[in-house]
């Protein structure tokens, strides 16, 4: 029998979680990349940063909660969406890039909001297996499990 926090719904939630901290991340960078008028590579990194940044802090949040101190967090939070943030990050970057005359659309412009969207999504759809193998392996958000509920 699989283990309850195994499946496919546990990874669903995992990759949601780490969606709402991609999404933050990547639409701020974008955001303030466009406004700022920098170009494409700059305004990338930015918003990849600030995945990672916001996607390991809900978690380093969520740990604290918990009762973990605040290293312990850190580790937990690294060990939980490293892999995560990266496959969506890569998925959702890459359609971007992929899309023509997305990466030159401004704030004003639907392109600019439906690519971001639409590559988030598939990001998502692309991330949930990866979160279910690693959860299923006892990595990933498994780990966040032993720590606390969602």
């Amino acid at each position: 029998m699989q283990h309850p926090t195994h499946g496919w719904a546990t990874a669903v939630q995992a990759t949601l979680h780490c969606l709402t901290g991609c999404a933050i991340g990547e639409v701020l960078g974008m955001a303030i990349g466009t406004a700022l008028g920098w170009g494409n590579l700059p305004t990338t990194v930015l918003a990849i940063v600030l995945a990672f940044i916001f996607g390991y802090s809900l978690t380093l949040r969520g740990a604290l909660k918990g009762g973990l101190d605040f290293r312990a967090a850190v580790q937990v939070a690294l060990a939980a969406d490293t892999l995560s943030i990266a496959v969506m990050e890569l998925i959702d970057n890459g359609v971007i890039v992929l899309w023509p005359d997305a990466m030159d659309a401004e704030l004003a412009d639907l392109l600019f909001w439906a690519s971001l969207a639409i590559s988030l999504a598939i990001a998502f759809v692309v991330t949930v297996p990866v979160n279910k193998w690693m959860i299923g392996r006892g990595k990933g958000h498994a780990v966040v499990h032993q720590h606390h509920a969602h």
